[in-house]
């Protein structure tokens, strides 16, 4: 219990760290007043260019994974502890304590988790929305598809049970984040890449 209560401790703090509002407002933009709103590296694509959608990019992937090291680390005996503070910093990130519970969407974070704890599963995930993106042209989709056949992928491979019960559980809660982008997908105004205002 104690190593449970310090990977997720861990993991969330981690998580929150709002790197897309941090770097964005260090040139003058509040992400969450312009673009879309969302707290995370799309929008700062949108609002601020690509170098600095890339530096917040690699900042959110980093975190979850260092999140994962670091649980490992401080809880070598406790088996489930790095895939508990995975999931904890996905948690973070989406709803950061220190933007009133409002931050991203949690893939690329989940990204940073996964390439520890799986790094195996993650690369035909990351193949599979590359091909989602590069065929519809819609992001989104793509992040959808490759965070919802990362669990599946994982078990195929032989993952550990908390492993992949942590992709189901990340996948989970990035797919009710994107609610609103499966809206607009269904509705056909999903936004595609190379549209003005997505790239």
């Amino acid at each position: 219990m104690p190593e449970s209560i310090l990977a997720v401790s861990i993991g969330y703090l981690a998580g929150s760290i709002p790197f897309a509002y941090l770097v964005a407002r260090a040139r003058g933009i509040d992400v969450r007043r312009v673009g879309s709103g969302n707290v995370g590296a799309t929008n700062v694509l949108r609002t601020s260019g690509v170098v600095t959608a890339v530096c917040v990019m690699v900042l959110d992937v980093a975190k979850g994974a260092g999140a994962v090291q670091c649980a490992a680390r401080l809880a070598p005996d406790a088996i489930a502890a790095p895939a508990v503070a995975g999931v904890a910093a996905v948690v973070g990130h989406i709803y950061p304590v220190w933007l009133k519970f409002r931050g991203g969407k949690g893939v690329a974070t989940a990204a940073g988790v996964f390439s520890v704890l799986t790094p195996v599963a993650l690369a035909p995930a990351l193949a599979l929305f590359v091909l989602t993106v590069w065929i519809t042209r819609f992001v989104s989709l793509g992040s959808l598809v490759a965070t919802i056949a990362l669990g599946p992928i994982a078990a195929g491979l032989g993952a550990p049970f908390a492993v992949v019960v942590s992709a189901l559980g990340s996948a989970l809660l990035i797919v009710l984040r994107h609610r609103s982008n499966i809206v607009r997908l269904i509705a056909g105004t999903e936004r595609r890449v190379g549209e003005r205002g997505v790239l």
